[in-house]
């Protein structure tokens, strides 16, 4: 549930969206595929900057879209999103040292 709360305020800091409390995944994925399929039909540059943003990798994006071809392209797009979010996080906590309550000159 952490995570899911770390996701959702990274996504709303990246992308300016205003999402409402979301309970699930679920919740959270289909309100960025809308987001995301607007993009597509309104403003693919920002879509475009976003992903570069996001640090997601056009050949893997172009991949993804290949192999789900019965997947709307938004909801594709938000999967990965979301992922390389959750990837983000993970390696902060695990690569984030302990705070060393010790060593008052470190602090700065």
């Amino acid at each position: 549930m952490e995570n899911l709360l770390l996701i959702k305020e990274t996504l709303e800091k990246e992308t300016g969206m205003e999402l409402q409390t979301i309970p699930t995944m679920d919740g959270l994925q289909s309100a960025l595929a809308t987001y995301i399929n607007n993009l597509i039909l309104n403003d693919f540059e920002k879509l475009v900057y976003l992903l570069y943003r996001i640090d997601i990798n056009e050949k893997h994006i172009k991949q993804l879209l290949q192999e789900a071809t019965a997947t709307p392209a938004g909801e594709t797009i938000a999967i990965a999103i979301i992922e390389r979010q959750l990837q983000k996080i993970i390696s902060r906590q695990n690569n984030t040292p302990p705070a060393s309550e010790d060593c008052e000159e470190e602090k700065w």
